[in-house]
């Protein structure tokens, strides 16, 4: 930690303070509960920015959104947080716009938010080490989406060390949230109204590796099925492709879990995901897109696939285009690779800016054609909306609906024939 003598001590303020989240849903969960903290502490007119790290370009737009709020609030203290904060906590400090850094760990105790602790001496960066941090605390919020779907973080950080990521060093190592207090947290959600519960981690599957006995995430899920009968439907975020265990292949086939996996991919190539230090291959992830859409016909699968990394060939770049087909991927997140300092990546020969860019291009266009054509699939059909607010919704696959016009509760589902869509998201008429 860095003292710094030239801090002014910023103006109060009576308005609530707020909330930017840059990244990740994680970040959207944790930004909740921020911001709950940060209003039961009595903190004003603070502006609390919680950064992403996963590319250089999520760290520039953290700068910039920092000098954008600090030229709009002039006034208010700027209090940053997040991954490319824990990371390079001395840059974020080092800017004038800047009144304290706070670490990931950090923001999440109800204690930091204190203003007079918080804003009170001249210790600009809190941050601690959070290879350190070796407990998870369940935190509860009442929900991002009204009362459609509420979040519940299960487990936080990474044991694994890909080549390209700098996650690991901005949330630590893999940290689980007991079962029990899981399925306490969801019986509250449920009973104050949740239609929908989505399980959130940085690794979900490595949930439990931890804990005594090492149970896997598919014994957490069947046990909230079990022991939370009045849940409607649970939703499981992103996971790590080669991790999903029996038990959780068994849940999948429960009509009360949604089916929507989303697959931390990167690539599909095997000489580029030995590389990039992943732990499936190819082959395997064909094979387990094909297995839950045998276990769920229904399901829709998205993806992370990564554009450009180092040494990546034509030929291993047309592999990852095909793997949108060959895995049937309707929601592809395509990222062009940027190098991050401090990762083994970084140091491998580089491909040409305007390559990546190119590459990245193209992926984006695949996952645009893959996109149309899950959401043409859809026309014509009836099924289930969850209205999330207003004239907009989601099926259970979680494809986007609009509606013209609607007269339906937010937080409950209704019937809905599909009519066509815009390319983004399904158009619909309520039955």
């Amino acid at each position: 930690m860095r003292p710094d003598t030239h801090m002014s001590t910023p103006k109060p303020t009576s308005r609530p303070s707020q909330v930017i989240t840059l990244g990740c849903r994680l970040n959207s969960y944790e930004s909740e509960v921020m911001r709950g903290h940060a209003d039961k502490a009595g903190l004003e007119g603070a502006i609390i920015v919680n950064t992403c790290a996963v590319t250089a370009e999520a760290v520039r737009t953290a700068r910039q959104t920092i000098r954008r709020a600090a030229k709009d609030h002039p006034e208010a203290p700027i209090i940053v947080t997040g991954c490319a904060a824990q990371i390079d906590a001395g840059m974020f400090a080092e800017m004038p716009e800047v009144t304290r850094v706070i670490g990931n760990h950090e923001k999440m105790q109800a204690e930091t938010w204190t203003p007079v602790d918080l804003l009170g001496g001249t210790e600009k960066i809190r941050v601690n080490d959070i290879m350190s941090v070796e407990e998870t605390a369940g935190h509860l919020i009442d929900g991002m989406d009204g009362r459609a779907r509420a979040y519940v973080q299960v487990q936080n950080g990474c044991d694994h060390r890909c080549t390209f990521c700098i996650i690991p060093y901005g949330r630590g190592n893999s940290r689980s949230v007991p079962a029990g207090d899981v399925v306490r947290m969801i019986q509250r959600l449920v009973d104050t109204g949740h239609y929908e519960i989505v399980l959130t981690g940085v690794d979900l599957t490595s949930w439990g590796a931890d804990l005594p006995n090492a149970p896997q995430l598919g014994n957490l899920v069947q046990r909230i099925l079990k022991l939370v009968p009045d849940l409607k439907q649970l939703r499981i975020s992103s996971i790590d492709a080669i991790e999903m265990d029996e038990a959780l292949f068994e849940a999948m086939a429960d009509p009360r879990v949604a089916p929507f996996m989303h697959l931390s991919l990167q690539h599909g190539d095997n000489l580029m995901l030995k590389r990039m230090k992943r732990r499936h291959s190819r082959e395997e992830a064909i094979e387990l897109s094909a297995r839950l859409r045998e276990i769920r016909p229904e399901i829709a699968l998205g993806a992370d696939i990564i554009a450009g990394f180092p040494t990546e060939t034509e030929v291993a770049f047309e592999n990852s285009l095909r793997l949108i087909e060959d895995c049937k991927i309707a929601f592809l997140h395509a990222f062009p690779y940027s190098p991050r300092p401090g990762t083994p990546a970084a140091r491998m020969p580089q491909l040409e800016k305007a390559v990546i860019k190119a590459r990245a291009a193209r992926l984006r266009a695949a996952g645009q054609a893959a996109l149309i054509k899950h959401l043409d699939a859809h026309i014509g059909g009836e099924t289930e909306v969850l209205i999330e607010r207003e004239t907009a919704g989601r099926l259970p696959d979680f494809t986007p609906v609009s509606f013209d016009r609607l007269s339906a509760e937010a937080g409950r589902p209704i019937r809905a024939r599909i009519i066509g869509h815009d390319e983004t998201r399904l158009k619909a008429t309520a039955l």
